[in-house]
């Protein structure tokens, strides 16, 4: 069997058990005269290991040329919301930390980041969302928890 190179990417992110992003919406913040404008989208994330609960993540998406082509380095600036949004399962056991979504948001250095941790004493889920760089780490977070209800405790390995 022969796969393509351009499906490669697509594999590993299937294979890779971090959630996909579901465009929810955008609004313009900036016009550019060239290429897009400056915006801030929405987008949705289902957690991969944990359903019933879907984070929103606003952020920031340079425009214009530079944002057009790819090379753009967009703000280290987001915002997360994370509610049930079905009946709350746990196929597996979580582990007490785990990313749970990345995205590219610089041409080679910045990631956003969406990490769930489990507040085991208050039966509830927090996902913190935060950018990082090669070098530095940037100080911009954003929080959320999701409470889950007492009679299904979080199993934890």
């Amino acid at each position: 069997m022969k796969i393509s190179i351009a499906a490669i990417p697509v594999l590993a992110l299937c294979t890779s058990g971090l959630a996909v992003a579901e465009p929810i919406g955008e609004v313009d913040t900036v016009f550019k005269l060239i290429g897009p404008d400056h915006k801030i989208v929405v987008d949705a994330y289902d957690d991969p290991k944990v359903s019933g609960v879907t984070c929103y993540v606003s952020r920031a998406k340079t425009g214009g040329i530079t944002g057009a082509i790819g090379l753009a380095e967009d703000k280290a600036e987001a915002s997360i919301a994370c509610r049930q949004t079905g009946v709350i399962a746990f196929p597996k056991p979580l582990a007490q930390q785990e990313e749970v979504m990345n995205e590219r948001i610089s041409l080679l250095f910045k990631k956003l980041r969406v990490v769930r941790m489990v507040d085991k004493g208050r039966n509830t889920l927090v996902y913190l969302t935060y950018s990082d760089r090669v070098i530095e780490g940037s100080p911009q977070n954003s929080v959320t928890a999701v409470p889950v209800d007492r009679a299904t405790p979080i199993p934890v390995r």
